[in-house]
């Protein structure tokens, strides 16, 4: 398949939909991450420039640095996460008729899952960094579109929370017990700080339309 990011948004829709396992739930939520660090970037867009928000700038034109950057890493692991799949798929068709070919495949597997588990813990560390930079320019956004600035909290919270549940299905199968318990923490510590940085964002795009 080509890369889901060259797909016209029909196309994508298609692939997404039909019986083909990828793009499945962890591309499926770093594009949405990205449509939400997208509307962060517009915003930061119709900022600068503009001479009544002179002042803020200079922290505007840093945000959409960062903000395009998050974009780009989005775009890489969308493909790192149907990558991972696929080998989880190979790992499977591993044979295991002898004994040494069971223990190789077992291993492998362990290998598999946890590279499946580390990429959409990573896509949800990029949505919490499209979170921090929404709430950063929430209160010196252009007031005329911040109200998409909320947008972009809003869905990046979503995406990180959908991600996560592409950790939650592995880390049963995962046997390294503190590798699961480090995975768990760092969930939960994501989730957490996405609904802190969230509802802090949409507070102050609220109160800026009044």
């Amino acid at each position: 398949m080509s890369h889901v990011f060259d797909l016209s948004v029909r196309e994508f829709l298609k692939v997404a939909a039909s019986d083909s396992p990828t793009p499945g739930g962890g591309s499926v939520s770093a594009l949405v991450g990205s449509l939400a660090a997208s509307m962060v970037s517009m915003v930061a867009n119709l900022t600068v420039g503009k001479e009544k928000y002179k002042d803020v700038e200079p922290e505007v034109k840093e945000i959409l640095q960062e903000i395009q950057a998050v974009m780009a890493r989005m775009e890489e692991l969308t493909a790192q996460d149907i990558k991972e799949f696929g080998n989880f798929m190979e790992v499977l068709k591993m044979p295991k008729n002898t004994e040494e070919e069971k223990a190789l495949r077992a291993a492998k597997m362990q290998e598999a899952l946890k590279n499946a588990t580390d990429t959409p813990l990573e896509i949800a560390r990029v949505c919490l960094k499209a979170l921090e930079l929404a709430d950063r320019l929430s209160g010196i956004g252009n007031k005329g579109a911040i109200s998409d600035v909320g947008v972009g909290a809003y869905v990046a919270e979503a995406a990180l929370n959908a991600v996560l549940l592409s950790v939650d299905i592995n880390l049963p199968m995962i046997k390294d017990e503190a590798y699961v318990a480090q995975a768990k923490a760092e969930r939960d510590q994501l989730v957490a700080r996405a609904r802190e940085l969230k509802e802090k964002a949409v507070a102050v795009v609220q109160s800026r339309l009044a």
